[in-house]
């Protein structure tokens, strides 16, 4: 017999007993909570390892401070009957649900154990859930699921997917009022992959976590197509190409741990400032690796990351989606002790251009920031939008909107800093002082035009060129003409767009001070009932 069967037959507790003293209850107590600690029988545990994965309570030890995680409706068990679900009673009916603290600081948090139901939802089991979730709301701290399971209990029929609805729409109801954290440990199909997809960060672990709508025997039916499900909707997949995981690592406990350190840097409510930490790195710090880090030459390539690890403290940059439209990064830093976002155009990855993907990891950046009352600096290095028929025909000018819209919604402190080239619209999306910054800096290597020196001459001067005995020689001049009197460092500068040319050493210090005069900045929005973002 198995362990949950047994658990299914203790006693439990009732005025029919015959009178017992109080340390006979509190000892049947024991026992039934020890019971229910350890699972279900040895052997579902030993599958678990032999996945390459943690039990249950093994990831709440990982990622919880020690001893400090308070489990409710331990012996919640489901009423379903029929489909042999009536010998099969489990306490806990599969999820594992309270709350705990990371690094001292209240989170709310649920797990599903795969080794009962195979981790699948029913009745009580999402009953669990929306509790948890509900104390999340009220407590405003945040939640933390860990995602290991099924899907729907289909012996439970529609209640099982009535249950799926109500944790759809307690996520959409606290967006952008706590921090909402999916750990992917598992399977998530179905129905199921639609909360993560709704929460804030979704974190996937390579070879174990799998996430879509129809799995790939539905895809063998209707397409004909044959395809594994990590080929289908793994950690690799959705980490590269779909963009739906922001975190991706090689094992749990990493991916564990990196959930506690970005916890670390987020307020637990919207009504709260990110936590601020004394920090060793000056904040006068001189930045003259800089000065040999970027190229002077606009077209010349470098590693936009390694500038903003000169920038930041300690080197410490915490990247969302390093791995998907990587011409754009994305992520969380300090400066002086203060959680800062950084959104920075990438020149070693295709020129650092804009396009659909990075329009849209760059919107949903920006977004989360500025729920979470995170301040935004843009570092600048951008030759456009990328050109194409496959860009336009996919939607570039809708998604592209989407980047534009969450700059110009964002109420946070906002900081541009031009670091080289900024030509055409992408100047303007890449948060310019014309949508909303409340300062822009940049660097003497800054050219700001409508497009390259190159370009501009070839459309201002086109019959001229063409007229001309040397059209080569004629080109080049007009070309440094365009570039001395329309793109100097200074140009901007001289019509108020750009607040300052900095020497790129003074950037931190610069910035710091400027994050610091901000900082209790207060923005109004406009009397409506919501914006209609280009979605």
């Amino acid at each position: 017999m198995h362990t949950h069967e047994k658990i299914g037959s203790l006693p439990t507790p009732t005025t029919a007993l015959p009178a017992e003293t109080m340390r006979d209850r509190v000892a049947e107590l024991e026992l039934m909570r020890d019971s229910v600690q350890s699972g279900p029988d040895p052997d579902a545990t030993v599958k678990q390892h032999a996945k390459g994965k943690l039990t249950v309570r093994e990831r709440l030890d990982v990622l919880l401070d020690s001893d400090s995680f308070v489990e409710i409706e331990a012996f919640r068990r489901h009423r379903a009957t029929g489909f042999g679900l009536e010998w099969r009673r489990p306490h806990t009916d599969g999820v594992v649900a309270g709350w705990g603290k990371i690094y001292g600081r209240d989170v709310i948090v649920y797990a599903h154990d795969f080794r009962i139901f195979g981790g699948a939802l029913g009745e009580a089991h999402a009953e669990k859930i929306h509790k948890v979730m509900d104390l999340a709301e009220s407590s405003g701290v945040p939640l933390i699921s860990l995602n290991d399971g099924a899907g729907a209990r289909i012996q439970e029929g529609v209640t099982a997917l009535a249950g799926y609805g109500g944790i759809f729409q307690r996520n959409v109801r606290m967006s952008g009022a706590i921090p909402q954290v999916s750990v992917m440990l598992g399977p998530c199909a179905g129905g199921a992959a639609y909360s993560p997809a709704l929460t804030d960060f979704v974190f996937m672990v390579q070879g174990t976590s799998q996430m879509f709508i129809t799995g790939p025997d539905v895809v063998k039916a209707v397409t004909g197509e044959e395809i594994s499900q990590d080929a289908l909707g793994g950690a690799q997949v959705h980490g590269t190409m779909s963009g739906v995981a922001g975190f991706v690592y090689p094992d749990e406990i990493s991916c564990l741990e990196d959930v506690r350190y970005l916890l670390s840097m987020l307020p637990a409510n919207f009504q709260e400032m990110p936590p601020s930490i004394a920090s060793s790195d000056p904040a006068e710090r001189s930045g003259d690796a800089l000065l040999d880090l970027v190229p002077a030459d606009p077209a010349q390539s470098y590693d936009m990351a390694a500038v903003i690890a000169e920038l930041v403290d300690d080197g410490e940059f915490f990247e969302f989606h390093a791995g998907w439209a990587g011409n754009l990064l994305c992520g969380l830093a300090r400066f002086d002790g203060h959680v800062t976002g950084i959104i920075a155009n990438q020149p070693s990855v295709l020129a650092g251009v804009l396009d659909i993907k990075a329009s849209e990891k760059g919107a949903r950046f920006i977004q989360m920031c500025d729920a979470f009352n995170i301040p935004l600096v843009s570092l600048v290095d951008v030759p456009g939008f990328l050109p194409g028929a496959d860009q336009e025909h996919n939607g570039i000018i809708r998604h592209g909107a989407k980047l534009l819209y969450a700059y110009c919604a964002a109420s946070v402190p906002r900081i541009q800093v031009i670091v080289r080239k900024a030509y055409g619209g992408a100047y303007i999306v890449m948060d310019s002082r014309s949508i909303g910054a409340d300062l822009s800096f940049a660097w003497p290597t800054n050219e700001i035009a409508v497009m390259g020196a190159e370009g501009a001459a070839n459309v201002v001067f086109r019959r001229e060129i063409a007229a001309a005995d040397n059209p080569v020689e004629q080109r080049a001049k007009r070309v440094e003409e365009y570039r001395t009197t329309l793109m100097h460092p200074y140009y901007a500068a001289e019509r108020g767009l750009v607040d300052d040319v900095i020497d790129p050493r003074a950037t931190r210090a610069t910035l710091i001070r400027s994050l610091g005069l901000l900082r209790a900045k207060h923005a109004h929005a406009p009397q409506r009932k919501h914006g209609n973002p280009p979605m």
